[in-house]
């Protein structure tokens, strides 16, 4: 796979604060890259630097193998941009917007014909082409931005919370968007939308206080939670005692916890010892003892416990100088 952003050890400073600290990424081709952090991590501020929206105090940037110190308008070329809030001229149609976006792009004729004609059909945009931009909805000044983004069909696509505003119909349709394009390009999309990760990303990286703290698949990261792959189940309360005995048993079973009781029936929760895949083996010892249960789950880590128990940052407060470059 083509290795198309590459950053070693990025660091920004704004006065005395450090907004990121040492950043080093690689985004391959094929790859969906979810970025995730607490405001004021330095998402916004790591993604102006790969853009070349910000210069940084000391690291390197390559984008599709180019140099962003070397050759910046290069490397930008092979770039898609979908910042925060996705700034346009409000006083231009949506039309006019694309059509001007193309030929600064250096299209132009019917090739910036064609080319404005595929971004509004990819994001839903023909509707209100003719509209001022000023006029539209949040929504739909998303997906302005959007068509500007992808309308010169880029090796690297960057989005900062790129369903920000969408109904959810609207979000389904971005997001199949992102995965249809993602197999040619190397894209990174951060977002507050954890759910978004598992829906649309290959991997997850995770700053704080700019800084990487994790970095992996949705599934690697749901397995730092220590219930991940637990088996929780429901049973009559005169039942309890043989069913906890019976999964003590099993050799892949580190502990049984009570985990409630409520009218007449107890939840338990089995253990597993280092996170194995107990479900079969629950089910066949409740099915060989005739246990009789009214609901068994498979618990996962959940993204947003995650979130919460690798971050440290306090969300009230402005630690990294995201608020003086504007981002979060």
């Amino acid at each position: 796979m083509a290795e198309l952003i590459k950053t070693d050890r990025l660091t920004k400073h704004f006065g005395e604060i450090t907004a990121v600290d040492g950043i080093s990424l690689s985004v391959q081709k094929g790859e969906v890259l979810g970025f995730l952090g607490p405001n004021g991590a330095g998402k916004s501020t790591t993604m102006k630097m790969i853009t070349g929206f910000l210069e940084p105090d000391s690291g390197q940037i390559r984008v599709a193998n180019i140099n962003m110190a070397d050759d910046p308008i290069a490397a930008k070329k092979e770039i898609g941009y979908l910042p925060e809030g996705a700034p346009a001229y409000g006083d231009m149609t949506a039309l006019s917007f694309l059509q001007f976006i193309a030929e600064i792009r250096g299209f132009d004729g019917g090739e910036r014909d064609y080319r404005v004609s595929q971004a509004v059909d990819k994001t839903g945009l023909s509707s209100v082409l003719n509209q001022l931009i000023e006029t539209l909805s949040k929504g739909y000044k998303r997906r302005v931005g959007l068509a500007q983004a992808i309308l010169h069909d880029p090796d690297v696509l960057i989005m900062d919370e790129p369903t920000d505003g969408l109904d959810p119909n609207q979000k389904h349709h971005v997001r199949t968007l992102i995965t249809e394009m993602a197999a040619e390009k190397a894209i990174v999309v951060s977002t507050h939308i954890l759910e978004e990760v598992e829906a649309v990303c290959t991997r997850a990286v995770v700053i704080d206080r700019g800084r990487v703290v994790a970095d992996g698949t949705a599934e690697d990261l749901q397995r730092r939670m220590p219930y991940h792959n637990a088996i929780a189940v429901r049973v009559e309360a005169d039942a309890v005692d043989g069913l906890k005995n019976a999964l003590q048993g099993l050799p892949n079973v580190a502990r049984v916890e009570e985990i409630s009781r409520a009218n007449g029936h107890v939840r338990l929760r089995a253990v597993p010892n280092e996170q194995n895949a107990i479900a079969a083996d629950v089910a066949s010892l409740i099915r060989e003892n005739a246990f009789a249960i009214d609901e068994m789950t498979v618990e996962r880590g959940r993204l947003d416990d995650v979130f919460r128990e690798i971050t440290t940052a306090d969300a009230g407060t402005e630690r990294d100088g995201e608020a003086a470059s504007g981002g979060n």
